[in-house]
């Protein structure tokens, strides 16, 4: 009876210790859905971005049937530049956005959350992109962006 009430103190006194939850990825995204005539895109696309050290990164390559997609968004810049290809043309957004630092404890290290000031973007197969949601933070289920295309014919 003394060991099943000593494992049972042991056991309370373990289960009443806190732990830190820190997100396994600390990276914010942006998350795009396509609104209008054109709800799901018939061609390949592709997205990159220039990193930090000035070479380009491909962050979607070549996806098809899309309807919608995520983007990551930097921690220092007040700007990220995103060139799209879709039915062989190419179209710039940029998202012009303020960073905020995330603390959540010493043990998770500082994150950034972002508020999305304004876009920009060339319209060569993009008709229009409209701010939903101008707050980015760990939560996905938000829509920050409405992208509008425009029809076309392969």
């Amino acid at each position: 009876m003394r060991k099943l009430l000593l494992f049972l103190f042991i056991a309370a006194v373990f289960g009443a210790c806190s732990s830190v939850d820190c997100p396994l990825n600390n990276t914010v995204y942006t998350n795009y859905v396509l609104r209008g005539p054109v709800k799901t895109l018939p061609d390949t696309l592709t997205i990159s971005t220039m990193t930090s050290d000035g070479s380009d990164s491909v962050i979607i390559n070549q996806q098809v049937n899309t309807d919608s997609f995520s983007l990551p968004m930097s921690f220092f810049r007040d700007e990220d530049i995103f060139v799209m290809q879709t039915n062989h043309l190419f179209d710039t957004i940029v998202v012009r956005k303020t960073n905020t630092p995330h603390f959540e404890s010493v043990d998770c290290g500082v994150n950034y959350f972002h508020t999305i000031t304004d876009v920009r973007f060339t319209r060569h197969a993009i008709d229009s992109v409209v701010i939903n949601n101008n707050s980015v933070n760990y939560d996905i289920s938000k829509k920050h962006f409405y992208i509008y295309f425009k029809e076309y014919r392969l």
